[in-house]
């Protein structure tokens, strides 16, 4: 089955067998869909959980939330086109699917653009985080940007030991696939190599790359860790967040009471979200510990220095965001 027809076999099976509207109660009650690729139990999964089950309670029933975690209704491009056409009502999606709508988002995508997470969440709490919410929701693609969620920081994990940025080099680095990603790579050192995340496993079992770059629940998660990576050093090269949106064609029809409530469990759900992942980050970096994986801190600064390139290239138009974004404390 081709990606369209699998499109429209799940947008059919949304507004059908699962129904946006439950008849036949004295009160007809709106059921609004949630999809996530994360499975059940992620932190994503259980912020908007959660934000769902208050906004049924001050609601009094008329919304409840259902969630299909596990990415049973498509891959992120998939969910994004049916919520832009109403037969998904909350997404959370990645940033990189929103760039060509606006163009503003690839700001987040800059190496070193955040100085550590602490400083990405002052960024995405404050004015200017609000902004870029505000461009998503009046671009052309019908989606109403309800708040960010952490996906902590990106850092090498490999077979041998990268203790210094001359370490690095020749080493054969699975990047997710994006040019600015893999030029990245490659001004650190390294070689990038564009893959897809289920590719990764097999490939570092068949020696075709040396390693990767992600956060620690997903190297324990995914079980890269067991096909000869031994090393994690905190490069801290890429720090992403990302965003949960709902769909503009349900947003119109609600009341402005109920878009009200729904700004506030989203924005309480953004802070729940940020809990629930830093337990959730220690938790794993625990595990890889244990399962004898040599967490290494490192100066970052020669790799910051390396990637000024990248960030000239991909950052042109951006560059009085940036600005903002350096200066902010």
């Amino acid at each position: 089955m081709n990606r369209r027809n699998t499109v429209i076999a799940a947008t059919c099976i949304a507004l059908g067998a699962l129904g946006a509207i439950t008849a036949g109660a004295a009160h007809a009650q709106t059921v609004l869909k949630a999809a996530d690729v994360h499975p059940a139990g992620y932190p994503n999964v259980v912020a908007i959980e959660s934000l769902g089950k208050k906004l049924e309670a001050a609601t009094k029933g008329k919304f409840k939330l259902q969630m299909f975690p596990g990415g049973v209704l498509g891959a992120e491009k998939e969910v994004v086109e049916q919520t832009q056409v109403g037969a998904i009502q909350i997404a959370r999606i990645s940033l990189g699917v929103l760039g060509p709508v606006v163009p503003a988002v690839n700001v987040f995508n800059m190496p070193f653009v955040f100085r550590d997470e602490a400083h990405m969440r002052k960024i995405i709490d404050g004015p200017i985080g609000q902004e870029i919410l505000d461009a998503i929701s009046a671009s052309p693609a019908r989606l109403v940007a309800l708040g960010f969620m952490d996906s902590g920081s990106r850092s090498l994990y490999t077979k041998k030991a990268v203790r210094k940025i001359e370490d690095l080099k020749g080493q054969k680095i699975r990047m997710m696939g994006n040019p600015l990603f893999v030029d990245t790579m490659n001004a650190m050192g390294g070689n990038g190599i564009s893959m897809g995340h289920t590719e990764v496993f097999s490939a570092l079992q068949t020696g075709v790359i040396d390693g990767a770059e992600n956060n620690p629940p997903t190297l324990f998660t995914s079980n890269q860790y067991t096909a000869g990576i031994k090393y994690y050093t905190q490069t801290q090269h890429l720090i992403i967040p990302e965003i949960f949106v709902m769909s503009k064609v349900t947003w119109d029809k609600m009341s402005r009471d109920e878009q009200a409530q729904v700004r506030k469990f989203a924005r309480e759900a953004q802070l729940e979200q940020r809990t629930l992942w830093d337990k959730s980050v220690a938790e794993y970096s625990a595990k890889l510990k244990a399962a004898g994986i040599e967490f290494i801190p490192i100066d970052t600064k020669p790799f910051y220095d390396a990637t000024a390139s990248v960030r000239a290239k991909y950052g042109a138009a951006y560059a009085d965001l940036m600005k903002r974004i350096a200066d902010t404390k």
